[in-house]
């Protein structure tokens, strides 16, 4: 049976050469990063060339880069840290509709400790209006703490304004965060030309090892570690450095912003193939998120009448592997939060996949699911009460 994996938006093999970085690390080259002797001190120096071409790949200073467990964690620590060292002990938090739960759920928790929390609206597409984050930051005044807004939606691939976010966060002197983890390797991410304080980002989804990210954070940010212990991380994140991962990363993000161009155009062509067959062969169909303004691998389609489950359960027989929006939410009964959010009935949104491509991706692969996704559908349509 052909395997085809489209859910690069979950996660990604980890690439050779990264791979071929980490090995040493597993076993001659074993030292803490923390120890004084030539074990260490080796482990050190490759932490540090890690954290230096990172820094250089974002367009940062190698001090302003903080390696964590992952996006996840990257996230947490800008928000609540952010929050536990503002001077002036502002509760007010404003974020977007559509966040990865990573920002969302920690939002909820501070809003249960007294917050208040600003959810700003996007419009069909999944975009932010800068000129509502400029009305909630004027509501909000000397309250307001950290807005943080993702640059590229997890689950339809829309990418934010977010220079001009971050602009109207800097006019009203408040710290932005965005979670990047879904764009850097895919599109270009320069955070000084964007004017961010806080950027997070992720190894497992551009062909690194999981359990390793990063955190851009602006020298003079005040932030505060979630964590305590040792002084690793310039006293930022406690605890003895990944090695391994730290090093595979590095070599990871390399990787993927030397082949972006390249590869982010193979695979728009790739998807566009992917959307206009399924456009033309299956009737009812939504694409979701902005047509034009998003990643190049990813296509988030909904299909009337049918559950998006049901589609995946019957791709995943003939060795075909998408998901329906976020991993970190699949298997609850929940509409989509971001397709909710952008205006699409429940009813549609639970009709909806996501398909993201990566680099083993073929022509062939895109064309077998245009065989065999089309009868799916419609038998699952046959099936169902809803169908006309």
């Amino acid at each position: 049976m052909r395997r085809v994996y489209l859910d690069h938006s979950a996660t990604t093999p980890v690439r050779a050469e990264a791979l071929e970085a980490m090995l040493p690390y597993f076993s001659d080259e074993f030292g803490n990063a923390s120890s004084v002797h030539g074990f260490g001190q080796r482990a050190r120096h490759a932490v540090e060339e890690a954290r230096e071409k990172i820094a250089s790949l974002l367009g940062a200073s190698p001090e302003e880069i903080v390696f964590t467990g992952g996006g996840t964690e990257s996230d947490n620590l800008a928000i609540k840290g952010v929050i536990a060292g503002a001077r002036d002990g502002g509760r007010h938090i404003i974020t977007s509709s559509i966040e990865h739960h990573a920002v969302l759920n920690t939002c909820t928790m501070f809003e249960k400790q007294g917050f208040e929390v600003t959810y700003l609206p996007v419009d069909g597409y999944g975009l932010v209006d800068p000129e509502e984050l400029r009305k909630a930051l004027a509501a909000a005044g000397t309250d307001a703490v950290l807005v943080s807004i993702m640059m590229a939606n997890n689950e339809v691939g829309t990418l934010e304004p977010i220079k001009e976010l971050a602009a109207a966060a800097a006019e009203a002197s408040v710290p932005f965060h965005t979670d990047a983890v879904q764009a850097v390797g895919k599109v270009p991410v320069d955070v000084e030309e964007l004017g961010v304080d806080l950027l997070s980002l992720s190894a497992h989804k551009l062909y690194g090892p999981k359990g390793v990210g990063a955190l851009y954070v602006r020298s003079g940010t005040r932030i505060q570690p979630l964590q305590h212990g040792g002084h690793h991380e310039r006293g930022r994140r406690a605890g003895t450095e990944d090695v391994p991962g730290i090093v595979g990363m590095a070599r990871a993000v390399e990787a993927a912003c030397q082949e972006m161009d390249e590869e982010s155009r193979r695979l728009h062509q790739l998807r566009d193939r992917l959307q206009g067959g399924l456009m033309e062969r299956v009737e009812d169909n939504l694409l979701n998120g902005h047509p034009v303004r998003r990643r190049p691998h990813l296509l988030n389609m909904s299909f009337e009448n049918v559950e998006g489950e049901s589609i995946l359960l019957s791709l995943d027989a003939i060795g075909v592997a998408a998901s329906s929006g976020s991993a970190c939410t699949s298997g609850t009964l929940e509409p989509s939060h971001v397709l909710t959010a952008m205006g699409i009935p429940p009813e549609i949104a639970h009709g909806s996949v996501r398909f993201s491509l990566g680099q083993a991706t073929t022509a062939e692969d895109i064309e077998y699911v245009l065989e065999k996704l089309p009868p799916i559908i419609k038998r699952l349509r046959q099936m169902s009460p809803f169908a006309r």
